[in-house]
């Protein structure tokens, strides 16, 4: 007699993401703003992802520093390892997030600068405050990214990294948009020691850190999805022009929507991105994906419901490419976990 083996999908998660919560992300007339990047948000993905009967929990494994030095430069390494504790031998305040109160201009000038004056180099907005346990935090997201990804080495159709803090605007020498090291850029630099991969950005909004990463490289073919950035963050990069550059041209490609994209419009533009990805036969798959494409997301104006997402995840796993997915984004705590299990559904049959 056969016993049906229901699929699983296995997730890498830790939970010491949670050393890194922000209790701001930024100013405004009204005083500090609320971060909307909270430690509840994998919390609630992680719950949602326990009812299911096809996710398998593992611990991410420690692949050091080599793989993400690989991606991001010593000189930022350094600042995000020392940031908080720099700014506390000025500061009395226990418990606050660093939020720099300059920003260098004339970067490569005065990169030499030191402490609380050369911060300011290395952000791209002040949504990334930095805590106690930032460097730790991002350094699981990015483990959890890169055990993902060696589990697709190993034979697994696909896997899943529970990532917090989000990485897909974090460039190599940059971070914004609550992004700190970019585990999906990392994982697919990763992987690309095993073959040849595309890395396809499903977030709201545009991977800019993933684009600039490989803007100049033949390698790892980039394909972003993204509200229009002359309207959404991050504004300056995203555009449907920027193409790739040197080596790179033609291996980076912008999908800008309208606000109010419905499904017919997102499953069309998908349709061109699914294209160009199978006309460079990769041999694996890094899927950014962000829930803030949800209807109610607070900081996103698509018009996708939880079976849209769904949908979209059907589209992408019939692609059949080994595929890790990294969670980015998503902002509307009720829905956020039960919209992460319907994108992820389709990918745990692959198995």
């Amino acid at each position: 007699m056969h016993h049906y083996n229901p699929a699983t999908m296995k997730i890498f998660y830790g939970p010491n993401h949670q050393q890194h919560d922000p209790p701001f992300e930024g100013y405004d007339a009204s005083g500090t703003q609320p971060s909307y990047e909270k430690a509840v948000r994998a919390d609630s993905v992680y719950a949602a992802l326990q009812k299911t009967d096809w996710a398998e929990f593992h611990p991410p494994v420690d692949f050091g520093m080599e793989p993400i030095r690989a991606i991001h430069s010593e000189p930022y390494l350094n600042y995000l390892r020392t940031a908080y504790q720099n700014w506390k031998s000025h500061s009395p305040v226990e418990g606050l997030a660093f939020i720099p109160g300059t920003y260098g201009i004339n970067y490569q000038k005065t990169r030499s600068l030191s402490g609380r004056e050369r911060s300011g180099f290395f952000l791209l907005d002040t949504t990334v405050a930095v805590t106690p346990g930032t460097f730790q935090a991002a350094m699981l997201a990015a483990h959890s990214a890169l055990t993902g990804a060696q589990s697709l080495t190993k034979g697994d159709a696909a896997a899943f990294a529970l990532t917090r803090p989000p990485g897909h605007h974090a460039g190599s020498e940059m971070c914004g948009g609550y992004c700190y090291f970019n585990n999906a850029a990392i994982a697919a630099q990763w992987l690309s020691g095993y073959g040849k991969v595309a890395v396809l950005d499903v977030d709201y909004h545009a991977g800019n850190g993933t684009q600039a990463i490989f803007y100049d490289r033949a390698d790892v073919l980039t394909v972003s999805l993204h509200a229009d950035p002359e309207k959404e963050y991050p504004y300056y990069a995203g555009y449907a022009t920027e193409t790739g550059s040197g080596p790179g041209s033609g291996h980076h490609r912008n999908f800008p929507m309208p606000f109010g994209t419905d499904l017919p419009v997102y499953l069309g533009t998908l349709e061109a991105a699914i294209d160009l990805i199978l006309r460079t036969v990769p041999d694996y798959l890094v899927v950014s994906a962000g829930m803030d494409i949800y209807k109610d997301d607070p900081l996103g104006n698509f018009n996708l419901t939880q079976d849209d997402i769904h949908q979209i995840g059907c589209e992408i796993s019939e692609l059949a490419l080994p595929t890790l997915i990294v969670m980015e984004g998503g902002y509307d705590l009720p829905s956020l976990g039960a919209n992460f299990a319907a994108f992820l559904e389709p990918f745990a049959k692959m198995g």
